[in-house]
């Protein structure tokens, strides 16, 4: 376990931790949440050791290994597998083991064939995909992972989740993709207005619960200045006379000794809507035999694709990197020549295109406020500061120079050009990358009420989810058309080369052959002992909820029968009193029922992957 005790950290005015404690204990997955540039980084830097606190603890046992994703590219074996195989621990009985770093290759989208090839060879993204495999193979007693899913695709991501499931030892997580934390974590914790919170569940119950404990202070805040009003009023009004000079010196010690609340400061959020541009007809783009290759000896990425991007649509593009997918939105924004077929754009297309490598195009010596101007030359400079403010670029920040802006500023200040931009097309290429999980709402919300087109790449699985109604599949070698949502394409198709989990039991089952009987019976009962404690801690979980609900629902019973008698009796406060515990108690028990049907699903989902295990053992 690590403990963290009275920690504090500024930079300068800036105040990051003021006084924070926590504890990670054994095999708990954390999910780390807050703003970015609140501290979540940090954080992580001073629990390995590279920036410190002014003031408290990290107390981290000894022979503790802590490991990190690390974005640093230093790798000394000419071949990738010979490079995965740094991270392995020795075994116990001096058996090879290569084929635990093979199943996690595959797993994060290397193929056999990649095994010997150079790692220099790769691409950035696929180096820090093998600094992550060697992380995980070294198998630490915690995990750092600091947005691991920028670096990987869908399938991977798929993966990943499955490999964090079962980590046994500690992990603590950043990342912006709210589903992904969900799906892996046990306990969220919060970076909050510079303290920390830490409870048990997802990152819903920890938001929910800040909301309230918010509105709580706020109330009682609200309360204590009225008494406050009324006590100065009784001061002033009786200070000069003297048979009440007792209790106006009462009231003035009483009033000089009671702390004033604060009032909470704002904390902005991004919310914004694009600008829709009106289009009456049926297609804003149309693709036919479209074809596409960088170079004439290479296989097409794109092949005799053919489709329609009508005006209300919501279209996600999906599939492993490299396959495309940033391609086809080129060819469609007519920034590529296809290399046959034709592309046709509607004459009354307004199109906005938010894509990686437009970042690239911001000008390092212009401002926020400049670069939003140059989008619409006929805005004026508060029009201007109106965007800014809306991109979190309040005031002064609007002046600061693009050079200096962080990966998620920059991304706030494109998304900004296309709120000045009119559209009834937009082509969103992977725009959650640098964005919190506040902004990713947000975003979800515009492009919700954004009425045009929408045609988004993305790897979040929780985006699909939650706007995607037709798809457009890079996968098994060839492009197509689905029409339908992303739950309809997992039910009926499914990804066809998502098998990595298949060869990575392969590879065990072949393993396990050449181990003896005893190295079995052990790997069998480590893995029942697993489950008996991981599934006994689930449904002792769902006891404990279904407990509760029957408690409130009958607490709900006495309350509803007291007030009837209340309001026979014409009791005004205990009728307030009796219908606030009536509403708070059914709230209660409705997210009660989202938790335990989180947990069942978790049960059954854990249930089928120990069964399918103890099978590949047998």
């Amino acid at each position: 376990m690590i403990q963290v005790g009275n920690l504090s950290k500024a930079y300068g005015q800036q105040v990051v931790f003021d006084d924070i404690g926590f504890t990670v204990n054994a095999g708990e997955r954390v999910g780390l949440v807050g703003r970015n540039g609140h501290g979540k980084t940090t954080l992580f830097k001073m629990i390995l050791g590279e920036e410190r606190s002014d003031d408290g603890i990290i107390s981290i046992p000894n022979n503790y290994k802590v490991g990190h994703l690390s974005q640093h590219i230093s790798f000394t074996e000419e071949s990738v597998l010979k490079e995965g195989c740094l991270g392995l621990r020795p075994a116990e009985d001096g058996r090879d083991e290569t084929y635990k770093v093979e199943a996690i290759l595959m797993g994060l989208g290397f193929s056999a064939d990649d095994f010997m090839r150079n790692p220099l060879e790769l691409s950035g993204g696929y180096q820090i995909r093998l600094n992550l495999a060697k992380l995980l193979i070294s198998e630490p007693n915690l995990l750092l992972l600091d947005e691991p899913t920028n670096y990987l695709d869908i399938l991977s991501i798929r993966w990943l989740i499955q490999f964090l499931r079962n980590w046994k030892n500690e992990l603590i997580l950043i990342t912006h993709d709210r589903d992904f934390m969900d799906s892996v974590t046990t306990h969220t914790m919060g970076i909050h207005r510079c303290t920390i919170r830490k409870i048990e569940g997802p990152t819903q119950k920890l938001y929910e619960q800040i909301l309230m404990e918010e509105e709580v202070y706020e109330k009682t805040r609200i309360n204590e200045e009225k008494k406050r009003k009324e006590t100065e009023q009784f001061i002033n009004r009786f200070r000069a006379q003297a048979t009440r000079a007792s209790a106006v010196q009462s009231k003035i010690k009483a009033l000089q000794k009671k702390e004033r609340l604060e009032k909470i400061s704002e904390i902005k959020n991004l919310d914004f809507e694009f600008r829709s541009e009106p289009f009456l007809g049926k297609w804003l783009v149309e693709a036919n035999d479209l074809s596409f290759s960088f170079a004439p000896e290479v296989p097409p990425l794109i092949d005799k694709l053919s489709m329609t991007i009508g005006k209300d649509d919501r279209i996600a593009i999906i599939g492993k990197n490299g396959k495309g997918k940033t391609t086809l939105l080129n060819l469609l924004a007519g920034e590529l020549m296809p290399l046959s077929g034709s592309v046709t754009h509607n004459p009354k297309l307004k199109l906005a295109y938010f894509g990686q490598t437009n970042i690239q195009r911001l000008d390092p010596q212009k401002t926020v406020e400049e670069e939003i101007l140059d989008t619409l030359p006929e805005y004026n400079r508060r029009a201007a500061r109106n965007i800014c403010g809306i991109m979190m670029f309040e005031g002064d920040k609007a002046l600061k120079k693009i050079s200096v802006l962080s990966g998620g500023e920059k991304s706030r200040v494109l998304l900004g050009k296309l709120l000045v931009s009119p559209a009834n097309l937009l082509l969103l290429d992977e725009p959650t990358n640098h964005l919190d999980m506040e902004s990713i709402d947000s975003l979800l919300e515009a492009i919700d009420a954004f009425e045009g087109a929408v045609m988004i790449v993305t790897h979040s699985e929780m985006i699909l989810h939650a706007i995607a109604t037709r798809l457009i599949v890079f996968d098994d070698g060839k492009v197509s058309v689905f029409e339908g949502t992303y739950q309809d394409f997992l039910g009926r198709v499914g990804w066809k080369n998502e098998n990595n989990g298949a060869v990575g039991r392969q590879a065990i089952s072949e393993q396990s052959k050449n181990t003896n009987k005893k190295d079995m019976r052990r790997m069998r009962a480590e893995l029942i002992n697993s489950r008996s404690r991981i599934l006994g801690a689930l449904q002792k979980g769902i006891a404990e909820v279904e407990e509760t609900i029957m408690q409130l629902e009958g607490q709900i019973e006495k309350d509803t029968q007291a007030l009837l008698d209340a309001s026979v009796k014409g009791s005004g406060e205990s009728i307030n009193t009796l219908s606030k515990s009536i509403h708070e108690s059914k709230a209660r028990i409705d997210t009660l029922f989202d938790e335990l049907a989180a947990l069942t699903e978790d049960l059954n989902t854990k249930s089928g992957e120990f069964e399918e295990r103890l099978r590949d053992l047998n």
